[in-house]
């Protein structure tokens, strides 16, 4: 009688080995960020991998029902891409908002060369060799290249943010070097668009001038310049009404942090719906949102984007782990290059050679980075992850259906095939290993970084490690610092 009324479903499940990881988490937060040199992302993609169907096989996402409650839904799939692609929209929708937020008063109009440098120079050159990788290990066609490449290029707002904020290590970066790194997070998701459509324009069109007019019309127009613009508006004008509404008293302080959330989903909406550059009308929300500064002061120590961190991004990453498609890292009859040595050496020839070398070749010209030392620093931190999720399955629908809305799972092709449909087969699992790789590098480089600051003193020098450090990294120069330290870094 009573184990008639226990309901082990998928969905109850879930809730249920969810929310005890993120307690659990919780718990011990401060501990595993400040004396293990952790961030969450690789800690909830492990724990996604373990609890998923490769190992206890409790978080099943191919058997989570939309329109039931359990088991597989009508077309003989649980969740899929299109549930995929709706997740990543929202979460890096609302945290490139939260970027925006987070940005000093009026940083672009102080910084704008930096970011420019970050997102011109910096993303053209990681797409091109990326898109190099590409055509070499996987012999993919060009096109395909360049796809795959665009959807690697951008850095992750999700995994940027765990990296460099909320723990004692953020404190060891110089703050103009923090700042510029999330701003350039928070933009180039969006920035990656004209990048991915270039590629996609020479696969779906039949001519050279039908490709270049859509991209420029608009991909470039409509999509980026027009979505930034009416993503500034928006922000612009909440802010004001906002502004109007607290000063006479009509709204509290949790009525503020509800604003915030909505408004951040609100810009998702609006370029999801006009079909615009989702990323840049949710960065320009949020920026035009908060660009005087008012909204910070408002909200100053309600830890805002932390609370995003911890439900949303941790979240994700537990998902993440559990729909990795391991079976799709071995070569098929559509993917023959496709093999885990291949991948291994991919992957390790993005992480080298996409940001590292240009930034070590153009921090002269990038204001905001002072030594070598930095310019090492920002070239490995441009992690790749639920952006470039979101990217690679936006790319597979337009292959698929032509439209941004994908098929739940890819259609079955049989041989010969041709360039568009190798790159359906190909474009996921080679984002899908990156990403994985990016998260558990990325991850545990604040580790490597302690660890290595830790042993290079002298042995009456060191500091407790577990005592979590606070002292500047080597070759960093922090605000007041002093010139020496510049030159001789640059010697």
């Amino acid at each position: 009688m009573v184990w008639s009324q226990i309901e082990a479903i998928p969905s109850h499940l879930t809730y249920l080995l969810l929310s005890t990881f993120l307690l659990a988490y919780t718990l011990f937060s401060t501990f595993i960020r400040n004396r293990l040199h952790l961030s969450e992302p690789p800690i909830a993609l492990l724990a996604g991998v373990i609890a998923g169907p490769q190992c206890l096989n409790l978080l099943t996402p191919e058997t989570w029902s939309v329109e039931g409650r359990g088991g597989r839904n009508n077309d003989g799939w649980g969740w899929g891409d299109n549930i995929v692609q709706e997740v990543t929209r929202v979460i890096v929708g609302i945290q490139v908002f939260a970027v925006a937020v987070e940005l000093p008063a009026h940083y672009m109009s102080r910084h704008w060369r930096s970011i420019g440098m970050m997102l011109g120079p910096v993303m053209t050159f990681g797409w091109l060799v990326c898109a190099l990788f590409v055509y070499i290990l996987f012999q993919a066609d060009v096109a395909t290249s360049l796809t795959i490449a665009a959807c690697l290029t951008p850095t992750d707002p999700v995994l940027a943010a765990s990296i460099l904020s909320n723990s004692k290590f953020s404190t060891r970066v110089p703050k103009r070097l923090k700042d510029m790194l999330s701003a350039e997070s928070g933009c180039n998701d969006g920035i990656a668009f004209p990048f991915l459509f270039l590629g996609l324009s020479i696969l779906t069109k039949s001519t050279a001038a039908a490709a270049a007019k859509e991209w420029f019309l608009i991909t470039l127009l409509w999509q980026c310049v027009f979505g930034l613009t009416i993503g500034l508006c928006i922000g612009t004008a909440f802010n004001r009404l906002l502004r109007f509404s607290d000063g006479r008293g009509y709204i509290d302080a949790p009525g503020l942090t509800v604003f915030y959330l909505l408004l951040a989903i609100l810009g998702v909406g609006v370029g999801s719906t006009l079909g615009a550059d989702d990323f840049l009308v949710s960065f320009g929300a949020g920026y035009g949102f908060a660009r005087d500064g008012w909204f910070a002061k408002k909200t100053h120590g309600v830890h805002l984007p932390n609370v995003v961190d911890l439900l949303l991004n941790s979240s994700m990453f537990v998902y993440l782990g559990t729909i990795i498609p391991w079976y799709a890292f071995s070569p098929t009859a559509a993917t023959p290059y496709v093999t885990p040595v291949r991948l291994l050496a991919f992957l390790a020839l993005v992480l080298c050679f996409r940001r590292i070398p240009v930034v070590l070749a153009l921090h002269r010209w990038i204001p905001d980075i002072l030594t070598v030392r930095e310019a090492l620093f920002a070239g490995h931190f441009g992690p790749m992850g639920l952006g470039g999720l979101f990217l690679a399955i936006e790319a597979r629908a337009q292959l698929e259906t032509d439209t941004s809305a994908p098929l739940p799972h890819p259609p079955k092709f049989h041989a010969p095939y041709t360039n568009r449909q190798q790159a359906i087969e190909t474009i996921w699992p080679v984002v899908c290993f990156v990403v994985m790789g990016s998260t558990v590098v990325h991850g545990f480089s604040v580790l490597a970084l302690s660890l290595g600051s830790h042993f290079r003193r002298k042995e009456g020098e060191r500091a407790p490690l577990l005592a979590g450090e606070t002292d500047p990294l080597h070759g960093m120069v922090h605000d007041g610092g002093g010139e020496s330290e510049v030159e001789s870094e640059e010697e």
